[in-house]
């Protein structure tokens, strides 16, 4: 069967990718296997089970659910309201802003994406994360945008 460029890129790029980490990576730390941290607000576990959770570390992976802005306003002031919550949550667990590396951010109406990016521009570093941003309608609580992010401990 005949590979397309796309697979064989995708093939190479792996098995390079897999040789570096095992080069890379310590012999202790290969050893030591990660746990999944549940990070609740209050640092106590609601008595019921909830839908989801909020924050969620993985080894040195911090995973933080969308977060949207529930309150009127127009896209700037809900960005700004998420990009602080989400700053608040990475810095309450030891991270930051700087060591976020991936940010999905849904919008209610793709033409808010100009003035997003106004207020997004700079909030994380002179190196921003990888980012996917789509609309998405039905974003709940009425939130013009929600995000979500991985980001390292």
């Amino acid at each position: 069967m005949k590979q397309t460029n796309r697979r064989n890129f995708l093939g190479r790029g792996v098995a390079t990718a897999a040789v570096a980490a095992t080069v890379a990576v310590p012999a202790a730390a290969q050893t030591e296997k990660p746990t999944k941290r549940v990070i609740y607000k209050d640092g106590k576990k609601p008595a019921k089970t909830p839908l989801f959770n909020s924050t969620v570390a993985y080894g040195n992976l911090l995973f933080i659910a969308g977060v949207g802005a529930h309150v009127p306003g127009d896209i700037k002031s809900h960005t700004k309201i998420v990009l602080d919550s989400i700053q608040q949550q990475l810095e309450s667990v030891g991270s930051s802003m700087e060591k976020v590396l991936k940010a999905n951010v849904y919008l209610a109406d793709i033409k808010d994406w100009a003035a997003m990016n106004e207020v997004f521009q700079g909030r994380f570093g002179a190196e921003p994360p990888v980012r996917t941003t789509i609309a998405a309608s039905g974003i709940p609580g009425n939130s013009l945008v929600e995000i979500d992010v991985i980001a390292c401990l």
